[in-house]
């Protein structure tokens, strides 16, 4: 696969992902009595605080960053941050879905695939030859 081809893969998959994330997120409001503890500020026993939206709000940017720096970084640091935040983003969804439902189970199975998708392709990567002319 050509630099081009690899890079433009990565972010397709970063943004695969980024539309899982949504839709499962999307998909929660749905659940019965979730809109009420929304309203109320705590959301199956946790308190909704400042701090944990700004928690959740860096842990949504991370995939969105990986969008745009899967097309700009340098080879290696492209290849690095790819398999560093896969892994991270991969433990994120473990860690927020420690007693899933169903429909999480799914979505988490699907993020964790497209991940593992994108830290194989990362992984597997090389740098490509200067042509001799």
């Amino acid at each position: 696969m050509t630099q081009d081809r690899t890079r433009t893969v990565l972010s397709t998959l970063w943004i695969f992902v980024l539309l899982n994330i949504f839709a499962k997120d999307i998909h929660e409001f749905g659940r019965p009595g979730m809109l009420e503890q929304i309203g109320s500020g705590i959301v199956d026993g946790v308190v909704i605080t400042e701090a944990l939206m700004l928690l959740g709000g860096i842990m949504m940017a991370i995939p969105i960053f990986m969008v745009l720096l899967s097309q700009i970084l340098n080879y290696s640091v492209n290849k690095w941050a790819n398999v560093v935040v896969g892994v991270l983003t991969i433990g994120i969804q473990i860690v927020n879905n420690l007693n899933p439902d169903l429909d999480n189970v799914f979505f988490m199975v699907v993020e964790i695939l497209a991940l593992i998708a994108v830290i194989g392709i990362a992984i597997r990567w090389k740098p490509e030859r200067a042509s001799s002319s």
